[in-house]
């Protein structure tokens, strides 16, 4: 896994490229009318990480290397895309790509903004959305279907719990709900893990409010029902002004801090989705730290010490030895890498070591 990446989806005119400029300040056309954003812009974007800075001051390091998340702003969807009305195949190929999807909806009055729908109605939003994806998954669970069929007949016991699980797939996904909603097992999973389903990736909602309600969004009615559909998907709702995040790009980090200080918030839209991003997919963030960088890997969580290394170079996985680990709160308390040895908290682990968030890491190899 290189770069996170997080598709940015929604209907046109929602407020998406508008928030896709601020994220990644760059400077992708954001106008008035739909399919606006035809291929995808790409922008990376660094995750805050206040560690690393403590770890630069201590190591008095040359460079500092933080995580990123790359973000996709995918083009505006329409009704019918899965028949391939608008931009629709190619929409859904994009999406087919990213690790999870970030939906924006709009949850905010203005008459200079036309809606592509006419009037504003964020679950009508939502909906359109998750049924053209729904189609789409429903057309390859039966090709699939018709696949398996031949061999479950024949008596094969892994083809009959795949036609099993595909039934039940396809009567969710023939309902408009997301393939989420279905129950499966980790064996069921990876039978269909290789459909790259994009109603099983991990979604999240971004509701758009106005820059006067940024700091009580939860209040908004409309941020209420959609709070109400995303738990009945366990997912979960960050609440964002796609102007406020603008003017905030615009910013230095002082006067950000400033201007976020004033309107009763303690971060950015954009830090909050992308915490909500590493937590939606499970991803911790380990460290190393020396004299020439500091640097911030991002992995899965449960990951092993060697498959960890072997995010750094492929030769620390094949000829791991040991990892030598100090947790990072253990290190900033006691001052030093050589007073943590002398207390006893580097530790050396092998190679069935689940790597933790902030261990300050240094691998023992040998190729």
């Amino acid at each position: 896994m290189s770069n996170l990446e997080v598709g940015i989806v929604g209907l046109p005119n929602v407020g998406k490229s508008t928030l896709f400029n601020a994220i990644t300040k760059a400077g992708a056309e954001a106008a008035n009318y739909p399919f606006c954003t035809i291929e995808p812009n790409v922008g990376v974007v660094d995750v805050p990480d206040p560690r690393l800075q403590k770890l630069e001051e201590m190591y008095k390091t040359k460079r500092t290397v933080p995580a990123s998340v790359r973000f996709v702003d995918i083009a505006g969807l329409v009704k019918g895309a899965a028949q391939g009305e608008g931009l629709g195949n190619k929409f859904l190929a994009h999406i087919r790509q990213v690790d999870a999807v970030a939906q924006v909806v709009r949850c905010f009055e203005d008459s200079n903004i036309t809606h592509v729908e006419g009037g504003l109605d964020p679950l009508r939003d939502i909906e359109i959305i998750n049924t053209e994806l729904c189609l789409a998954d429903l057309e390859t669970v039966e090709r699939r279907a018709e696949r398996v069929q031949k061999l479950a007949k024949s008596g094969d016991k892994t083809a009959r719990m795949e036609q099993e699980l595909l039934g039940r797939l396809a009567e969710v996904l023939g309902e408009a709900l997301p393939a989420r909603r279905v129950e499966m097992s980790d064996i069921e999973a990876d039978l269909i893990k290789d459909l790259n389903l994009l109603t099983l990736k991990p979604i999240l909602y971004i509701a758009n409010v106005g820059e006067d309600e940024v700091a009580d969004g939860h209040d908004n009615p409309y941020v209420q029902k959609v709070a109400q559909y995303a738990a009945e998907e366990k997912a979960e709702v960050i609440v964002i002004s796609a102007k406020v995040e603008s003017e905030i790009a615009e910013l230095d980090a002082e006067d950000a801090k400033e201007f976020l200080a004033e309107l009763g918030l303690e971060e950015s839209g954009l830090d909050k989705l992308i915490k909500a991003s590493f937590k939606l997919l499970g991803l911790i963030t380990f460290l190393t730290a020396g004299v020439q960088e500091v640097r911030a890997w991002t992995i899965r969580q449960g990951t092993k010490a060697p498959q960890a290394g072997g995010k750094i170079h492929s030769d620390i996985e094949r000829g791991f030895i040991r990892a030598e680990i100090v947790a990072y709160d253990a290190l900033m308390e006691a001052g030093s890498h050589a007073a943590a040895r002398e207390k006893g908290q580097v530790r050396l682990e092998g190679k069935e070591y689940v790597m933790q968030d902030g261990d300050v890491t240094y691998f023992r190899f040998n190729v």
